[in-house]
């Protein structure tokens, strides 16, 4: 039974971790392989699961210490239809995946020993590149196309879902559509360029602008993903669009995507520098209530904006 499905505590006023660049910090610093970059894949062997549950019981124990709550995502984020060629899974293969990954959270949040909340959400990708929009997809098409996952989803005990990584507006606007008429409350992170717009040049307030009017408002709050904060902090505003956005999960990195794409080294950028600015962008902007990392972070980096950020205790 799921515990926040109805009322998701980060819309209040804690505070919030969660985890960062998850499949680039097992690649590239512990020497992990995960298969087509899709994380479920490592629920099949011991070795793999064991490795998930050290990554993230880092950040649940970091969370703890620091008297936050946590967002604890599921590893379903290419658990669906679009992927299962590449996979060689069949869908049958793909519905187990998300029970399980949701299992294993769920597990993981069982022994956690927060007395602060810790939300079991559920990662969801978009329909092909997270970097560049390969085909255009309508609102309609969208929804159709994620209602199939969410529907597994719903069948668990995730309090969440969220849309991860996502590049373009009316596909978000369809994820949100399906995740209502599941019953899941939603959250949508959009992949953002260096210059704060999507990757198809959208500004950042029209997107979100676009997704709140063609769902009534229907995504619990938004987020800000795979950039470094130099790339979307100067367009994040006071204005109430960007109150909206209630969490960011940045890059380590200050390279563009089609470098990234091209690197065959990780960029960790400055751990340090990179929990200065968060703790900037999070005195200007209070209303930030969940704090992770993306691509190329790794427990350090939460840790220095965990640091940076929460200056003060929370009260009891």
């Amino acid at each position: 039974m799921s515990r926040f499905r109805n009322a998701l505590p980060q819309l209040g006023e804690g505070r919030f971790l969660t985890d960062a660049g998850l499949e680039t910090d097992l690649i590239f610093n512990r020497n992990i392989p995960i298969r087509e970059f899709a994380a479920h894949t490592l629920l099949g062997a011991p070795e793999g699961r064991a490795a998930l549950e050290i990554y993230f019981n880092g950040f649940l124990q970091l969370a703890r210490a620091m008297d936050a709550g946590f967002v604890l995502d599921a590893v379903t984020w290419k658990a669906q239809r679009c992927w299962a060629d590449d996979l060689g899974a069949s869908i049958a293969d793909l519905r187990d995946a998300n029970r399980q990954a949701v299992a294993f959270a769920a597990g993981l949040r069982e022994r956690a020993d927060n007395p602060r909340p810790v939300v079991l959400g559920a990662l969801v990708g978009p329909r092909g590149d997270a970097y560049r929009p390969e085909t255009r997809i309508t609102a309609n098409q969208a929804r159709d196309y994620f209602d199939e996952q969410l529907g597994w989803l719903a069948e668990t005990e995730v309090d969440m879902v969220t849309g991860l990584t996502f590049n373009q507006a009316a596909e978000a606007v369809g994820f949100v559509r399906a995740a209502q008429g599941q019953g899941l409350p939603a959250v949508v992170s959009f992949t953002v360029e260096t210059d704060g717009a999507l990757p198809d040049g959208q500004f950042l307030a029209e997107a979100i602008g676009q997704v709140d009017d063609e769902t009534g408002a229907g995504a619990a709050y938004f987020m800000v993903n795979c950039a470094h904060p130099d790339h979307f902090s100067p367009v994040l505003t006071a204005e109430a669009w960007a109150k909206r956005i209630r969490g960011v999960r940045a890059n380590a990195s200050r390279r563009s995507h089609a470098e990234l794409d091209e690197a065959s080294d990780l960029d960790a950028g400055d751990p340090d520098e990179f929990g200065q600015l968060h703790g900037l962008l999070g005195q200007r902007l209070p209303h930030l209530k969940v704090w992770g990392a993306c691509c190329g972070a790794d427990l350090r980096h939460v840790t220095r904006i965990a640091e940076a950020v929460f200056e003060r205790p929370q009260t009891h």
